[in-house]
């Protein structure tokens, strides 16, 4: 009877173990033998212009002594080193041809602008006249040196003997003035222009 017992105990233990169910396996992904497609010519191109980098306009303070520091940096260059303000509407009106310049000759010449916006007015220091002198420089793309003059205009005009803006002085390769255009010493009685004016005689020096 015993051993019926176990004999029918046995065959149910077996008859368990058939009855488990098998857990479903993960499905294996099927190569369809190709590789996925790169980017495009025109994607690359793209991505190209994007990293390249854009010159930007900057704008530091310095004093008159610093900046012909500056300009003293490109000597065996032309230097031309233009005198301006955002209060002077013939300043501004002259400015996008040294932009000309600078563009027309690369780095044969050097093109330098100064600020002489800060009036020495206790309650706006130079560093006032930041926003809206960059601002300008930014509308002109005038991405060589320039610089926000921390020196009272007036007390400059009288250091340099300038009754006023706009001027512009044009520096040798030997790194000494060559010559400064201003109003008040033309010798025409007409303004000066850097057209009439500066690229000619720009021009010539280059031409040395």
């Amino acid at each position: 009877m015993i051993r019926i017992l176990i004999a029918l105990s046995l065959i149910c233990f077996l008859t368990s173990l058939g009855c488990e169910v098998s857990s479903p396996q993960p499905a294996i992904p099927i190569s369809t033998g190709t590789t996925p497609a790169g980017p495009s010519p025109a994607e690359i191109a793209a991505a190209n212009v994007a990293t390249e980098t854009t010159p930007t306009v900057s704008l530091n303070l310095k004093n008159w002594d610093e900046t012909l520091g500056l300009v003293a940096e490109h000597k065996g260059k032309v230097v031309v080193l233009d005198l301006w303000s955002t209060s002077c509407d013939p300043c501004m009106v002259e400015f996008p041809h040294l932009v000309e310049l600078h563009k027309q000759h690369g780095d044969k010449l050097v093109c330098m602008s100064a600020s002489c916006d800060y009036a020495g007015i206790k309650s706006q220091p130079p560093e006032t006249y930041r926003e809206r002198v960059l601002e300008f420089l930014t509308k002109q793309n005038a991405t060589f040196q320039n610089v926000l003059l921390n020196v009272e205009s007036d007390a400059l005009f009288e250091k340099i003997e300038l009754a006023s803006i706009p001027a512009v002085y044009v520096f040798g390769k030997d790194g000494k003035v060559a010559k400064r255009f201003d109003n008040d010493n033309a010798k025409s009685g007409e303004d000066f222009t850097y057209a009439k004016d500066v690229a000619p005689f720009v021009e010539k020096l280059l031409a040395e």
